[in-house]
């Protein structure tokens, strides 16, 4: 009798459940069926809408209700707190699955080239997302104390920081935040926070929502140079073809041109200046030097040679997130991902058999989370192909329960969707006495715990 499809899926953020969804509601999951375990190293699941979306974006987080009912279907186990390689290698993945998929997005910041990165002060947004989302793996404090403060990037990670930094702690109460970054917010002296484009506002890559909300707390003055609205041949090519590009253009005309007003923190949005230097004495952060750029023509910019000095005491790095190389696997330094035909990991110019990938480790850390959708459906369709074309591995034991012995036999406290319930359950009750919708754990071993690992 055949028995069912075994897939193993690396990361349990939403590029692994969309994986999980496609292979669900494709052919082979009616005959014969599809046994699909979810491997996460975090004891919850959900990875980047967990931990990489900001707290005040609840509409964003509504994406777990979809994401939960795919993990309720009786086909799909979780296995959290389970670490790639060191818990289970990719040889004893193969032992266990006809086919193993990685999903494992991006935790790193990507690197910036310029002098006075490493001062005291510099740091890197991805690790900033990281404290205040809560974090097992991060720091509990924080250091707030610069009054005026850099952001380099114009993407939405650039904004959530931008915001973070520029509202105040209450504002923020009501949300998921745990108690240790309510009480390091309390504690941020930032009343103005200046955001650096070395382009133009039409090649800003806000989208339009996210920059808006900027301007809806009560607290935060958005402020933009009229001097930095400015568009070129290819800037007006692009607002013509992309209406969000358009949008946010027009957002961000009408900010320069009102009266600034009277909120307590100021929020500048800066364009064409390029950051050169982060200005340093006694080995911290005192200034970052930009050159002023202007546009080409073609939608790109070129250095004017004039410098400016902007007095701040601390500088977040927002130029993009970086994903973490995965040993025995291929790796492409440049993009920080592994090299693929269509979901296929490709080595030595072959395809390494029943090992795919999707998401962010795939194609890099761009797009927002719904990108991710037809990113796994290409990646399940080339597995399901191989399937069907007899070309993946046969596991030596495919029964679902030689993987949970598996995993007792080396003592991993792992937690299940089961146990994503409890600690669900935990952190809403946490917040309730605040009338608040949850508080979210962070010590790892309190997330166990409440899991019922």
């Amino acid at each position: 009798m055949p028995r069912p499809l075994r897939v193993a899926i690396v990361g349990a953020g939403p590029a692994g459940i969309y994986a999980a969804d496609a292979l669900l509601k494709s052919e082979a999951a009616t005959e014969p069926g599809v046994s699909i375990d979810i491997f996460e190293r975090m004891p919850a699941p959900f990875g980047l809408i967990r931990y990489g979306v900001a707290p005040d974006h609840p509409r964003i987080k509504g994406i777990i209700t979809a994401l939960h009912q795919v993990l309720d279907k009786p086909q799909v186990r979780l296995f959290g707190n389970v670490d790639y390689p060191n818990d289970i290698s990719l040889d004893e993945l193969h032992s266990f699955y006809d086919a193993v998929i990685f999903s494992t997005g991006a935790t790193a910041d990507r690197a910036l080239s310029i002098p006075g990165v490493e001062l005291e002060g510099s740091y890197g947004a991805a690790d900033f997302v990281s404290w205040y989302d809560g974090h097992p793996d991060v720091p509990r404090t924080w250091s707030l104390e610069a009054e005026k403060v850099a952001v380099l990037g114009v993407g939405n990670v650039a904004l959530d920081v931008a915001r973070i930094l520029a509202k105040t702690a209450d504002e923020l109460l009501p949300t998921e935040i745990p108690a240790n970054v309510h009480d390091g917010l309390k504690a941020n002296k930032a009343l103005e926070v200046h955001v650096f484009g070395r382009r133009g506002p039409a090649q800003a890559k806000f989208s339009p929502m996210e920059l808006r909300e900027l301007d809806h707390s009560p607290n935060i003055e958005v402020i933009v140079n009229p001097e930095d609205i400015d568009y070129d041949e290819g800037s007006i090519t692009t607002r013509r073809s992309n209406k969000q590009a358009d949008m946010v253009a027009k957002t961000l005309e009408n900010w320069a041109i009102r009266d600034i007003g009277d909120r307590p923190h100021k929020l500048f949005l800066h364009f064409f200046e390029s950051p050169t230097e982060i200005l340093g004495e006694d080995g911290k952060v005192v200034g970052l030097r930009t050159e002023r750029t202007e546009l080409d023509g073609t939608g790109n910019v070129k250095g004017t040679g004039q410098f400016t000095d902007w007095d701040v005491q601390s500088v977040y790095r927002a130029v993009g997130y970086l994903s973490d190389e995965l040993p025995k696997l291929p790796w492409d330094v440049e993009s920080g991902t592994v090299p693929d035909e269509a979901g296929r990991v490709i080595e030595a110019g072959a395809h390494l058999a029943s090992t795919y990938v999707t998401g962010w480790i795939r194609r890099g850390p761009i797009g927002l989370i719904g990108h991710t959708k037809g990113d796994a459906n290409e990646t399940v369709a080339s597995l399901l192909a191989d399937h069907q074309g007899g070309r993946l591995l046969t596991p030596a034991t495919p029964a679902p329960e030689a993987v949970e012995a598996f995993l007792t036999a080396r003592e991993i406290r792992f937690t299940t969707w089961e146990g994503w319930y409890k600690l669900d359950a935990a952190e809403k009750a946490l917040g309730e006495p605040q009338g608040r919708a949850r508080v979210k754990l962070v010590e790892r071993e309190d997330m166990l715990e409440a899991s019922g690992a």
